[in-house]
């Protein structure tokens, strides 16, 4: 699959690249990521094969990340409108200001005129909200953005990393007020954090929306530096903060290790493939440091897990996930279908029953 076979964006209208280009390691202020030359050489080769998914967000790299988006758009004219870029507001930029960041109405209003500025953009295709708010209404982001919307400052609304509650809440509210609903959902996902598979995903299908994984590669963990045995990796920046898998993720890495070396493929590009193949997933958020990560990231979307690869991944990361996700997987089918055979699979009866047309 090439970056330019585009998926719909959950219900909307847009029309995006199966991988996005994550934009958070472009700018090195704050000292974990890549240069403008390296940014914008990464960035023109995501274009180049087809890709059309940008996303950033008002933090990274203290701003800078938009600032490289903004000013490479700029010094090529006509690529801007060809690509869906997407931003995030909530992280504060000016430290001892209460009011610099989340999800207040006068917040919101600063960071967007903020983030269009960096980007040299009249607008953005997708906001994201890049964190729960908790001490501010719901109704008063929602109807905010609504009204950016209307002002065609941006496109779309989705939300990262909130409650799975939270966002239900806001998404039936927006649409009970006839305001801007969420279309997307951004949220950590990988063969080392599947805990999302208990609400977050079910929520996200019920309700339409794209699901965008971020970390699939769980900060380089599962993109074949990381070795049982072989210590931190030289070329890992952030292994002084990460340190070393522990052994239940070493147990995941080995079983992604042989499926790799049987498919012929990279530990990355099989942990890729694997997360893209999930139920609810759109296109999934890679983040390039240098341009041989953009190479071996894109080597994902042309590998086919098989069946039997797929089970071995599943079983071996399979999550703990909170009650009552289990006890409905597991007891759920017995108490509704009560032994009968539903969509090829035999269910079983509780408490075990005997055939009769009545019951007391």
């Amino acid at each position: 699959m090439p970056l330019d076979s585009y998926v719909g964006l959950g219900s909307s209208g847009l029309k995006v690249s199966p991988f996005c280009l994550g934009a958070m390691n472009f700018g090195e202020d704050g000292g974990t990521g890549c240069g403008v030359e390296e940014s914008q050489r990464i960035l023109r080769a995501y274009l180049d094969h087809g890709g059309n998914f940008v996303d950033t967000a008002n933090l990274y790299a203290n701003g800078h990340s938009e600032k490289i988006l903004g000013d490479f758009f700029a010094r090529h004219p006509g690529l801007r409108d060809r690509v869906v870029l997407a931003t995030k507001f909530f992280g504060n930029l000016h430290v001892g200001d209460p009011n610099g960041g989340g999800a207040g109405r006068k917040a919101i209003l600063s960071q967007v005129e903020d983030s269009l500025r960096r980007l040299r953009t009249d607008y953005i295709d997708l906001y994201w909200l890049h964190n729960h708010d908790w001490s501010t209404p719901v109704e008063e982001t929602l109807r905010t953005l609504d009204d950016l919307v209307t002002a065609g400052r941006i496109r779309y609304v989705g939300f990262s990393d909130t409650p799975a509650w939270f966002t239900a809440k806001a998404h039936t509210i927006a649409l009970l007020r006839g305001w801007t609903p969420v279309i997307a959902l951004q949220m950590e996902y990988s063969l080392l954090e599947r805990t999302i598979e208990g609400e977050l995903i079910p929520l996200a299908r019920d309700a339409g929306m794209a699901v965008l994984p971020w970390s699939p590669l769980k900060s380089g963990y599962l993109s074949g530096k990381y070795t049982r045995g072989a210590g931190i990796p030289a070329d890992t920046r952030r292994a002084a903060v990460l340190g070393t898998p522990s052994e239940e993720q070493y147990k995941v890495i080995d079983a992604l290790t042989a499926v790799a070396a049987e498919a012929g493929a990279s530990p990355a590009a099989v942990a890729l493939s694997w997360v893209r193949g999930r139920p609810g997933v759109t296109s999934t958020i890679i983040g390039p440091r240098r341009f041989e990560h953009l190479e071996a990231n894109l080597a994902g979307l042309e590998v086919r897990l098989t069946e039997e690869q797929t089970a071995v991944l599943d079983e071996v990361s399979a999550p703990a996930l909170n009650f009552p996700a289990e006890l409905n997987r597991r007891v759920g089918p017995m108490l509704k279908y009560a032994g009968a055979t539903v969509d090829g699979q035999r269910t079983s009866a509780y408490p075990p029953l005997v055939e009769s047309p009545t019951r007391y």
